[in-house]
């Protein structure tokens, strides 16, 4: 689908003329409501994806700065998911063993939220640094001890630090790529705070499962961009940054973890994994148009199988609430027009979140334990890329005769 506009692309300025995905316009996905807040006007944003048909780097406007999403109100504490914590704590056992890190190697991590992952290095005794723009999560880390700078990193960071002698021997960024408008400020950052033999690890949903998952809601005004790995390789490469090895990983769905070094570092070759992820992109058709153009059909129909669902379900008395309150979830509900006339309520584990209203839909949230005293008769599980902890948690639902629902990558009920 062809688009009129005057956009261009964020990482090579190619103007923008292909929508990949259109799902109208909602509020910042995020942004959930205080109770005190619940009659002032939200700002809602067009959330139309675009592909650029020169780098092939999907992408949305910035309509809201990162400097208003990530604010002292972030909603997101990453210490929140089980599933999540043992992931950070996996990889830090092993990206120690892998680069043999030491008391002598600096560690710097970019978008450290609460911690989350850094914490793990501190019984090793591996120095730290967080980098983390919204206060509230930072503090939190802060009071777990990791020494976190509340700021947003780019050139300008990169240079202040490397001027007070900070250099990283490990850079990290799990899920922070897609969070960053200024693209290439971010790696120009990471290319200047990186020592000659330092290595850069990163994590980011795959756009590749994206699409061939139905995984249409992962697409909010937090994510600026959508990378496959054929995309993300000539990113680094402009900057001097090889992608020599990468991973795929069962999280949020799919994702990547790409290993990156100086381009002037041949002292680590290009492993064949790595070469079989660009083959198989390329035999999928990553650099052509057509193959992004007919993802809007797609999500249409997802809607409607649910929407009829719901309605039949709703004609026989059958009573719906949700699990969770993230991001995704909002864009899924908001494009669906599903509100609190499908959805009596939804629950999250976070007392950040409880006691306040999603966005757009102003379903209310409380606490898991609300699902046990109202016995509702399905569960609609919106972080579906936790549906196993989110089952395993809410084991009493089937006592009941509960069921548990998910929609993406399509409709699927467990009983």
């Amino acid at each position: 689908m062809k688009s009129n506009n005057n956009i261009v692309c964020r990482f090579c300025g190619n103007k923008l003329k292909y929508v990949f995905a259109d799902l109208g316009a909602t509020p910042v996905s995020n942004a959930n409501i205080a109770p005190q807040d619940i009659n002032k006007t939200e700002v809602y944003y067009p959330l139309k994806v675009f592909v650029c048909d020169k780098c092939f780097l999907v992408q949305l406007p910035e309509h809201e700065s990162a400097e208003n999403i990530f604010n002292d109100q972030y909603a997101y504490f990453s210490s929140y998911s089980t599933s999540w914590l043992e992931h950070a704590q996996g990889y830090v056992d092993y990206i120690t063993d892998r680069l043999k890190l030491s008391n002598k190697s600096q560690v710097i991590e970019i978008a450290s939220n609460d911690g989350y992952l850094l914490q793990y290095f501190l019984p090793k005794k591996i120095p730290v640094l967080g980098i983390e723009p919204a206060r509230n999560t930072a503090r939190v880390a802060i009071e777990k001890g990791i020494p976190t700078l509340t700021e947003f990193f780019g050139v300008k960071l990169a240079k202040k630090l490397v001027s007070k002698n900070m250099k990283a021997d490990l850079f990290i960024g799990n899920n922070v790529l897609a969070h960053v408008p200024g693209l290439n400020d971010l790696v120009a950052g990471m290319k200047i705070i990186l020592k000659p033999e330092g290595i850069i690890t990163m994590e980011f949903p795959h756009l590749l499962r994206l699409i061939k998952g139905n995984q249409f809601d992962t697409i909010y005004h937090e994510h600026f961009s959508y990378f496959s790995f054929t995309t993300v390789r000539k990113i680094f490469a402009k900057h001097d940054l090889t992608i020599f090895d990468v991973e795929e990983l069962p999280t949020h769905g799919g994702s990547l973890r790409i290993f990156a070094r100086h381009t002037k570092n041949i002292n680590l070759p290009e492993t064949e994994r790595a070469k079989e992820l660009v083959k198989t992109e390329k035999e999928y058709g990553i650099e052509k148009v057509k193959s992004y153009t007919n993802f809007q059909n797609r999500i249409i129909q997802t809607k409607l199988n649910l929407l009829e669902f719901l309605v039949a379900e709703k004609k026989k008395g059958m009573t719906f609430v949700g699990y969770g309150a993230p991001a995704k979830g909002n864009t899924f509900l908001n494009y669906c027009g599903i509100r609190s006339d499908f959805l009596d309520y939804t629950v999250d584990r976070s007392p950040h979140k409880q006691n306040h209203f999603l966005p757009g839909t102003r379903i209310p949230i409380y606490s898991p334990d609300e699902i046990r005293k109202t016995k509702p008769n399905y569960v609609f599980i919106l972080p579906w890329n936790i549906k196993e902890e989110v089952m395993e948690q809410m084991a009493d639902v089937r006592k009941w005769g509960g069921k548990f629902l998910i929609a993406i990558p399509n409709l699927q009920i467990f009983a």
